[in-house]
């Protein structure tokens, strides 16, 4: 008899479980790091002080030296404004590699944050480029390096450069307060023109990334189908669209930053000519039209070099949004109480699955429980829901209704490490990791236990195998396993499952890639996890690849049509058709038999 089932009523939606904590983790960083960026602040302090040496250098040479002929004077001033410019240089110096160290810290702070929410958000959204985070933690670590944070730190001491250019005559601090004026409009501009050309060829750039991703992981179906030339077009297509993007942004960063290097020029010409008027009307010295060109040219270099680095800036700043949208989705959970090794049941209830990005649930009020020592067979046609419930089952997609409980406690209430420890799983595309058998099998464990990944290979009925390789358990089998052929991949990744010898065991099509030694390994594998205790469950489209189990769940539709012993459920299911084969009746080419 099925369980009893509940008419299912629409899901909700899945909300994040910590809205109120919007980029806390990057706050948190960003306020750790709020020492440092004191720091640069003071030593920015100092640096635009000391940019005041060449201007007053300059005016004491034009207006005291010269007309006293001093080379005591001369001398003594050149000393005092050398040993200034190296402390300028050195302060320069401590400024930059605080703010480089900044940049480092804060990759150090998020590095592992944006690894974990690059593995979850692939189980709870829908992704186009899932490695754009952390593209984005190098965009901000570049910015952070780069000379933009010190354009933006310099910003605030332009109007102590005017208000000195107004104390040696208000003319000349009026040429100098229009030009910045001038230069922070094109600031302005350049915000306005480069955020939505900024974003476009990000969102191109990613979208080429990912095709490109996907042509490379295909390469054997692309060459041996003649599709390469579709593939290609279509990322011809995309490349064009970043690249137009990408030009067109170039040109508009380009031209702002000609536009204020020439306006720049233009000011301290002015500066120069105007300083010149009014000396001729001895309303000024020849030293203030020297230190004026100069002031002139520090109070505007800021603005300058914001505009230079505005693209990075405007880079890192969606870059920082993205990130905070993202923690915002995928949340860090509170470490939870430890809890005992379950060791005695696994219970569904009422469980209501919607994959990432799909209009509705393809899993509906599922319910069941097994016990210690339970093999399940679970089966169904296509697209019957099987899959997903199993993601389910192990925690890789979190229900939007219904639990799943290990010895009477949900999945949430372990942390994902603790709970891996208790669940095995084999998906239906098998994925290894570029290392060796050793280690895809502890689970690239950082201190693994050598027993126990020759226990894991042997339940799996693959350790003969694994000696028989060049270098056995150290093997490198290379990015997904390409070494090893598909059957050994996915014994290697049932030894994986078995590893640590977990109390549920969910194995997914576990036979798709297997010969009959293998079949008959995995036979010998799922009845080792019964008969140590665990619970185990194979997903499969027919009943004759459940050997070992003593349960069937059949599906359809995304609910339960059958649950029951193997041996009274079996004859229910479909069984696979098969094909006879008749000997070949092979006629020699000879002329007694073409006569």
């Amino acid at each position: 008899m099925p369980p009893r089932q509940e008419s299912a009523a629409p899901p909700s939606p899945v909300r994040p479980a910590s809205a109120g904590r919007t980029g806390s983790d990057l706050r948190k960083a960003l306020a750790s790091c709020s020492g440092a960026f004191l720091g640069v602040g003071l030593f920015s302090g100092v640096s635009n002080i000391l940019m005041l040496t060449g201007p007053f250098f300059m005016l004491e040479v034009y207006d005291r030296v010269l007309p006293s002929h001093s080379v005591p004077t001369l001398v003594a001033l050149s000393v005092l404004a050398l040993l200034l410019f190296l402390f300028q240089g050195i302060i320069d110096l401590i400024r930059s590699r605080v703010l480089v160290r900044i940049s480092l810290r804060l990759d150090e702070m998020l590095g592992r944050r944006v690894l974990g929410a690059i593995i979850a958000l692939r189980t709870r959204v829908p992704v186009d480029n899932g490695l754009q985070p952390l593209r984005d933690l190098d965009q901000i670590r570049g910015f952070l390096s780069s000379g933009g944070p010190t354009a933006l730190f310099d910003l605030p001491w332009i109007p102590i450069y005017i208000a000195i250019c107004f104390l040696f005559h208000p003319w000349l601090g009026g040429v100098v307060l229009g030009g910045a004026v001038a230069l922070f409009m094109l600031t302005l501009v350049s915000d306005v023109a480069t955020r939505g050309l900024t974003r476009e060829s990000a969102t191109f750039a990613a979208k080429r990334t990912t095709l490109t991703e996907a042509a490379r992981r295909n390469a054997e179906v692309i060459q041996a189908m003649g599709m390469a030339s579709g593939v290609t077009a279509q990322w011809e297509g995309l490349n064009r669209l970043y690249r137009n993007r990408h030009f067109a942004l170039s040109n508009v960063t380009g031209n702002l930053g000609a536009l204020s290097r020439l306006l720049r020029v233009v000011l301290q010409s002015a500066t120069l000519a105007l300083g010149a008027f009014l000396v001729l009307r001895q309303e000024a010295s020849v030293g203030i039209i020297i230190a004026s060109s100069i002031l002139t040219a520090r109070a505007l270099a800021p603005l300058d070099s914001a505009i230079t680095h505005w693209k990075g800036f405007v880079g890192a700043r969606q870059s920082w949004h993205r990130l905070e949208q993202l923690f915002l989705i995928t949340p860090t959970d509170r470490e939870p109480m430890p809890l005992p090794r379950p060791s005695r049941t696994l219970a569904v209830g009422g469980l209501v699955v919607v994959p990432p990005g799909a209009p509705g649930p393809s899993v509906m009020d599922v319910s069941f429980t097994l016990k210690a020592g339970d093999g399940l067979g679970l089966v169904g046609p296509s697209a019957s829901g099987k899959s997903s419930l199993a993601r389910s089952l192990v925690g890789v997609w979190r229900p939007v209704r219904g639990d799943v409980r290990l010895d009477g406690a949900t999945l949430d209430q372990w942390s994902p490490d603790a709970l891996g420890a208790h669940v095995g799983y084999l998906p239906q595309d098998v994925e290894l990791f570029d290392g060796t058998i050793r280690q895809n099998i502890a689970r690239f464990a950082i201190s693994d236990d050598p027993d126990a990944v020759i226990a894991a290979a042997t339940a799996a009925g693959v350790h003969d195998l694994i000696l028989a390789l060049p270098d056995g358990y150290e093997t490198r089998i290379g990015e997904s396993g390409m070494a090893l052929s598909g059957g050994q991949r996915q014994r290697v990744a049932l030894a994986r499952a078995l590893y640590g010898d977990p109390f549920l065991v969910v194995l997914d099509e576990p036979n798709s890639n297997l010969d009959s030694e293998g079949v008959e390994a995995l036979g010998r594998a799922v009845a080792s996890v019964r008969a140590r205790g665990g619970i185990v469950i194979v997903v499969a489209h027919h009943a004759g690849a459940l050997s070992g189990t003593n349960l069937m769940l059949a599906m359809s539709g995304g609910r339960i049509k059958a649950f029951g012993p193997r041996e009274t459920q079996a004859n229910r299911m479909p069984r696979p058709t098969t094909v006879s084969y008749h000997p070949l009746k092979v006629i020699a080419d000879t002329p007694e038999a073409t006569s």
